[in-house]
């Protein structure tokens, strides 16, 4: 439902916090509406240690509103979070209460750290940064962690992926709390696309090798990266590499984390979106370009991999 008064937004600031994670929720919300239009949103910048609050670079923050501000909200934003800090035992109280009475918990990036130590993403999918989201299944293992996804929206509670996702969550509760309008204007000043969907995948850089030297492993990869057009079946890789099919793909995948077809596939998909984003070729090239048999298999992979469709990840990319 539409809102039609001012909603109340609370962002916390922790000792630590980048202040450009803070600053991306007040983009959204504190952008003003057009001349005579009433206010969409009030927000205040809270910490559980009112006064002086040391960033994590730059110069310090003066935040005088303490926790009480979490009950004076509507939404509460928790945009990034120190994993290896235990969260204090008021500002989680202060979290469920608000949230038992009907406020709207948001994270963003790491927050979802905090968030998850709440109590109030367990049984529930959950969103945070592609590198922590490891880290997050372990130590919430009751928290369903989805990685690739910009953000999971449970109404009462939000989580999102890292700071650009952020920004895409943002405008999306926008869009949910004040129309597509208002949304559309806010990200178009921001210089970003209007929207994306929730299950678009986080740009996730394919998986490095681990260790150096020309092996016969880096050997078959090169020749792999070298010929995306060519079929390449795994006896050409293992031959590169001087190894045994099954001894390649045993040292194959404790160097990548990857069996052989993943990786190839991977890459296969990761020149195609390079291709997307940097030249004109049609669809149907790109996908003989970067080796898929057929233009439907093309499409089912990038689908898969990165929740859109080829054409409509150029659109985007684009906007």
């Amino acid at each position: 439902m539409m809102l039609h008064r001012y909603h109340k937004v609370a962002v916390l600031a922790m000792p630590g916090m980048s202040p450009f994670h803070l600053a991306v929720p007040q983009m959204v919300f504190e952008d003003p509406p057009p001349s005579g239009a009433a206010p969409r949103y009030q927000v205040k910048v809270f910490t559980p240690y009112p006064g002086r609050v040391r960033m994590g670079h730059g110069p310090d923050m003066v935040v005088e509103p303490g926790l009480e501000t979490i009950a004076w909200a509507d939404t509460v934003v928790l945009p990034s979070w120190d994993p290896d800090v235990q969260a204090p035992g008021e500002l989680l109280d202060a979290i469920r209460t608000a949230h038992e009475n009907g406020s709207r918990i948001v994270s963003l990036c790491l927050g979802a750290f905090l968030l998850a130590a709440t109590g109030l993403l367990d049984g529930r999918e959950a969103v945070t940064h592609w590198g922590y989201s490891g880290e997050l299944q372990q130590r919430y293992p009751a928290v369903r962690v989805v990685e690739n996804a910009l953000w999971a929206d449970h109404d009462d509670v939000v989580s999102s992926a890292g700071v650009a996702a952020g920004l895409d969550c943002c405008i999306h509760l926008l869009r949910k709390d004040f129309g597509s309008d208002a949304a559309d204007r806010v990200a178009r000043g921001l210089v970003m696309a209007p929207h994306r969907n929730a299950t678009q995948a986080q740009f996730i850089p394919a998986r490095l090798p681990r260790g150096a030297g020309h092996d016969g492993i880096e050997r078959a990869m090169t020749l792999a990266r070298e010929n995306l057009s060519q079929p390449i079946g795994l006896d050409q890789l293992a031959a590169a590499a001087s190894m045994s099919r099954r001894t390649f793909t045993r040292h194959f995948r404790s160097r990548t984390g990857a069996t052989v077809l993943d990786w190839l596939t991977q890459q296969r998909l990761d020149h195609a979106r390079t291709m997307l984003e940097s030249s004109h070729a049609g669809i149907e090239e790109i996908g003989a370009s970067c080796g898929f048999g057929s233009t439907a298999a093309f499409r089912q992979h990038f689908r898969s991999a990165f929740g859109n469709t080829p054409s409509r990840y150029r659109e985007e990319f684009a906007s």
